[in-house]
């Protein structure tokens, strides 16, 4: 997410970083990296404008230029001058206690609306919330079809009127069934077009005025860059938005839509997409938004993901050894195989603090394998190596690897990696950005944001040797081509 801004914001705090002593002359080169780098992200000029003018009065302040860690003061900064960009949002859905409540969703074809009713429908359900989908989309019968499929794989009802050519009264008619069925949710799959006309937008204006809907949300692709932005502002309008769903956001966007958005139109991100997955809708918080930007990760949305994949009573327990430093192998295997689906291992790695590195090779068929390897490892050892991996010496490490049919330094990598990561989950729920800094510092100077090897994933099953750039760099091309592969198909 964001790979183009984030590494241009990270070159430009290197660049601040390797000075010997920071002056005004070389801050100010860092500050001109840092606006090069949100506009190459494609984020609007008069928003870089602002932006950059707010984090150059603090960056230039004697505190900043003075501070031992001058570089970190400004990232600091940065971190707090985006979450005012982004932010405040309110992503609650505003359900009503009696009655039905009524969500539309409008938008430009392919930008992944009716996937987004499905995806708000999974929020839905795991609110022990039962919504129903109405089919308000009459221009395209395959966006009808496209539905009741959706429908059917989450179990939730749709109501579709094939021979009626009023989209309202679809939607009345929708409503009504909700009201039959106690559906406490209502949520209007609304027609699009290939770009924004007036008959569009009349279509859209009569279905408000006469429905009512108490939220109506513009589904935008991320990807899309400043169209993205125009498209809400003329929405926006129109309808009267009560916020924008931004899809998408797992390919190549290059954040300038998402940093624009609130700021040109005033209508604040509710949700994002991160995926093709009815779990990959997720709340927006400019706060985490911020901190995965300058590649801190998220901690709360990595723990949101923790709690679809291990069920409450097995949290609790797994938080109370994580709280005490007393999580095992045992804990983290088990980790492990419920994360293996493709794609979450990474999504996580790109979430948790640090770990950011390590997102593109968890994608990889090769981080596969080494997810497996790992499993292997953790099986071949004995209980009481798996409570305490420290008694771990030479001959058991060739006696896990004979087991596990691996070369001894991918015991040694895996050892080393969990003993760095139970510090990270422990102290870092809660913390701040400054000491998020502080954490990321102390794992840098020991080596284990250097050295991204857990589970043999920079180690050779044959060999027993390091990827090359070159090989990363294929894994990183056959991602990009593979995400190539996903847009084409849609939503």
């Amino acid at each position: 997410m964001f790979e183009s801004l984030s590494e241009g914001l990270q070159s430009a705090f290197k660049s601040l970083r390797g000075k010997g002593k920071l002056t005004e002359g070389n801050m100010r080169e860092g500050l001109q990296a840092v606006e090069q780098a949100m506009l190459e992200a494609d984020v609007s000029y008069p928003v870089v404008q602002d932006f950059m003018q707010h984090v150059t009065e603090q960056a230039l302040g004697r505190r900043v230029l003075l501070s031992l860690r001058p570089h970190e003061e400004l990232v600091r900064i940065i971190y707090d001058e985006l979450v005012k960009v982004l932010g405040p949002v309110d992503s609650s859905l505003h359900l009503k206690k009696d009655g039905v409540t009524v969500i539309m969703l409008c938008g430009l074809q392919g930008s992944g609306k009716t996937t987004t009713c499905g995806k708000l429908s999974q929020l839905l359900l795991e609110e022990k919330v039962r919504p129903l989908l109405v089919a308000a989309d009459l221009q395209r019968p395959a966006a009808i079809d496209q539905l009741h499929v959706i429908g059917e794989k989450l179990g939730v009802p749709v109501y579709s009127d094939r021979d009626q050519k009023d989209p309202v009264k679809v939607c009345q008619a929708g409503l009504a069934k909700a009201k039959q069925e106690d559906a406490r949710v209502v949520i209007l799959d609304t027609a699009g077009r290939l770009a924004i006309d007036e008959e569009l937008m009349a279509e859209l204006g009569r279905i408000d005025r006469k429905i009512g809907p108490d939220q109506v949300y513009l589904v935008v692709d991320g990807m899309t860059g400043q169209d993205a932005v125009n498209s809400a502002g003329a929405f926006n309008k129109a309808l009267e938005l009560d916020g924008v769903v931004m899809t998408k956001l797992d390919g190549d966007a290059r954040g300038g839509a998402l940093l624009s958005v609130k700021q040109v139109t005033g209508v604040p991100i509710k949700f994002i997409g991160t995926g093709e997955h009815f779990d990959a809708l997720e709340p927006f918080r400019p706060e985490g938004m911020a901190s995965r930007i300058l590649e801190m990760g998220d901690i709360v949305a990595a723990a949101r993901e923790a709690h679809r994949i291990v069920d409450e009573a097995e949290r609790e327990e797994l938080e109370k050894k994580m709280a005490a430093g007393e999580m095992t192998l045992d804990d983290f295997k088990n980790l492990l195989e419920k994360v293996a689906k493709p794609g979450l291992m990474g999504k996580m790695m790109g979430l948790m603090p640090g770990m950011g590195q390590l997102k593109g090779l968890m994608q990889s068929e090769e981080a596969e394998g080494g997810i497996r390897q790992t499993i292997g490892a953790i099986n071949s050892m004995t209980a009481a190596e798996r409570r305490n991996p420290k008694i771990i010496d030479a001959s058991r490490r060739q006696r896990i690897a004979q087991g596990a049919g691996v070369q001894a330094p991918v015991i040694s990598q895996l050892v080393k990696q969990f003993e760095m990561m139970k510090p990270l989950m422990q102290g870092l729920a809660g913390q701040g950005v400054g000491d998020r800094m502080a954490m990321m510092r102390q794992l840098q100077s020991s080596g284990a944001l250097t050295d991204p090897s857990m589970g043999g994933l920079k180690v050779k099953k044959s060999t027993g040797k390091r990827l090359s750039n070159a090989e990363r760099a294929k894994l990183k091309k056959e991602r990009e081509k593979e995400l190539r592969r996903r847009r084409r198909k849609g939503g």
